[in-house]
C-alpha cells in the first residue's frame, strides 16, 4: 500500500492521532480482548492509507514545525519572590513559561505539566529573619540539550551539563533573582526503538475436559473467570486479559493440558482462590529463575500455574 496522506487533514496533529489509536483501542478490545495498543495504531494508520503506525508518525513530523522542548513531569511549587514584576519576566522572557494569573502579590507560571505560583507574601516570614529560603526545584525535559540552548539564547546563565548517576539523569541548573535552584533534566537512559508490528499478538490455551458445562462452572465460580460463550463441547472463558478454552475431551484430545499465567499479584490471587476452595497444590514459592508461581488443578486434573516475576 502505498502512503498517503490524502485522508489527513491539513495540518494532522501527532497528540490527536495517539488519542485516536487510544480510542479504537478500546473498540477493538471489546472484540478481542487481547488486542494491543500497537494493534489499533496499525489499523489506524492503514485506514489514513499508510502502510504502518511509523510511516504516518514520520510524514506528520516531517510536515510539522520544529518542535519545542516541553517539560514532561506534573511540577507544582509556591516560590517567594522579592520582586513579582522582576520574576514575571524572568520566568517568561528567559525560562519560557506561560503568565496564566497575575494580581498584585502573586502570579501563576505554566510550561508543559509545571505549574509554579510566585508570590511576595511569601518572602515575609524570611524577610523577619534576615534570610533568603533558596528553593530548590526540579523540572524534568524532554530535550535536554535544545531547552538548554533556548534559555541561554534568550539571556539565561545556565550551567554547563552534567550527569548525576544516582539520579540516572543529565541536568543542568540556572539561578533566578530570589537565589532559587532550578534543575533542568532528562534520563540519560536511551529509548527503545519503535518496535516492529508484532506477528504473533497473544495466546489462548486449550484444556480438555470429560464434562464441558461443569468445568465452565468450575472455572467461573471457583477461579475467578468470566463466561463469554458456552455449548456443551466447548467453553470461553475471560479473566482481565488471560481467555481459556474449555474443550471436549475426545481421541484427538486425549488426557490433561496446562497453562502458565503471569499475574500482578501471586500471593494475592493464592488467597483468593484459597477462600473459594480451589485444589492448590501448595502455597505461593519465589523460584530461582526469578517467578514467584504457585499451581492449580481444575476438577479433571488440568494445571494452571500462576507466576509474579520479582527479578
Amino acid at each position: 500500500m502505498p502512503d498517503s496522506a490524502s485522508q489527513l487533514p491539513p495540518r494532522p496533529s501527532l497528540e490527536q492521532l495517539r488519542k485516536q489509536a487510544k480510542e479504537r483501542l478500546a473498540d477493538l478490545r471489546r472484540s478481542k480482548p487481547g488486542a494491543r495498543l500497537a494493534d489499533a495504531q496499525f489499523a489506524l494508520a492503514r485506514e489514513l492509507g499508510f502502510e504502518s503506525w511509523p510511516r504516518l508518525v514520520a510524514h506528520v513530523e516531517a510536515g510539522s514545525p520544529p518542535r519545542q522542548p516541553r517539560l514532561t513531569a506534573p511540577v507544582s511549587r509556591l516560590l517567594g519572590t522579592k520582586d513579582l514584576s522582576r520574576a514575571i519576566t524572568f520566568w517568561r522572557d528567559v525560562l519560557g513559561f506561560e503568565i496564566r494569573e497575575q494580581n498584585e502579590r502573586t502570579a501563576e507560571v505554566v510550561s508543559g505539566e509545571a505549574r509554579i505560583r510566585l508570590g511576595t507574601n511569601d518572602w515575609e516570614p524570611y524577610l523577619d529573619q534576615n534570610r533568603e529560603p533558596g528553593s530548590i526545584v526540579f523540572f524534568e525535559t524532554d530535550d535536554l540539550d535544545g531547552l538548554r540552548a533556548a534559555i541561554s539564547a534568550r539571556g539565561g546563565q545556565p550551567s554547563g551539563t552534567v550527569s548525576v548517576n544516582w539520579l540516572k539523569v543529565r541536568m543542568f541548573e540556572v539561578r533566578d533573582h530570589d537565589g532559587h535552584c532550578l534543575w533542568f533534566g532528562r534520563s540519560y537512559h536511551v529509548e527503545s526503538p519503535p518496535r516492529p508490528q508484532l506477528m504473533m499478538q497473544s495466546i489462548v490455551p486449550e484444556l480438555p475436559l470429560d464434562d464441558v458445562p461443569a468445568g465452565v462452572r468450575h472455572y467461573r465460580d471457583v477461579l475467578g473467570f468470566q463466561v463469554n460463550y458456552e455449548q456443551d463441547d466447548i467453553g470461553v472463558l475471560d479473566r482481565d486479559e488471560v481467555r481459556v478454552l474449555l474443550i471436549a475431551r475426545t481421541p484427538r484430545h486425549t488426557g490433561i493440558g496446562s497453562a502458565y499465567l503471569y499475574v500482578r499479584d501471586a500471593d494475592a490471587l493464592h488467597a483468593e482462590l484459597l477462600k473459594k476452595g480451589a485444589n492448590i497444590q501448595g502455597t505461593p514459592v519465589s523460584q530461582p529463575w526469578g517467578l514467584r508461581e504457585f499451581s492449580v488443578l481444575d476438577r479433571e486434573g488440568n494445571r494452571l500455574t500462576f507466576g509474579k516475576p520479582f527479578e
